[in-house]
């Protein structure tokens, strides 16, 4: 059996992005090294951590592409679900978060809102998905 445990993050400062995510969200740390360049963050089933770019560049010699606030985003999101998704926009751009499209309800009744991190990723806060 596969399990998806976690997502990692290339940040510039793991830190800081830890504690966006804490103060913005709510999240608790599991964990940062002593070093500071890789946290992890209890966010309920999956973890969301961050690897520092210079970490992340022992792993991939070759590169990546890295997110940033001046660039698109990349064509991925990170899904957080809640019940009151107008307050977690407001709460999250209060520490930072940039907001790409204010809630709107879709066509199955979902609750969909679009922010970007410090380090310009997609955030998708949203309500469940009902069916």
């Amino acid at each position: 059996m596969v399990k998806f445990g976690y997502t990692i993050l290339y940040v510039e400062n793991v830190e800081e992005s830890i504690a966006f995510y804490e103060n913005a969200f709510g999240f608790s740390r599991k964990f940062v090294t002593p070093e500071g360049d890789y946290g992890e963050l209890i966010t309920g089933e999956t973890t969301l951590s961050f690897a520092s770019k210079k970490l992340a560049s022992k792993s991939l010699p070759d590169g990546f592409i890295e997110s940033s606030l001046e660039d698109k985003p990349f064509a991925i999101e990170i899904g957080f679900i809640t019940e009151n998704v107008p307050e977690v926009l407001q709460k999250a751009t209060s520490f930072g978060a940039v907001i790409v499209s204010e809630p709107v309800e879709k066509p199955w009744g979902q609750i969909v809102a679009y922010a970007r991190d410090l380090n310009g990723f997609l955030i998708e806060i949203c309500t469940e998905v009902k069916m």
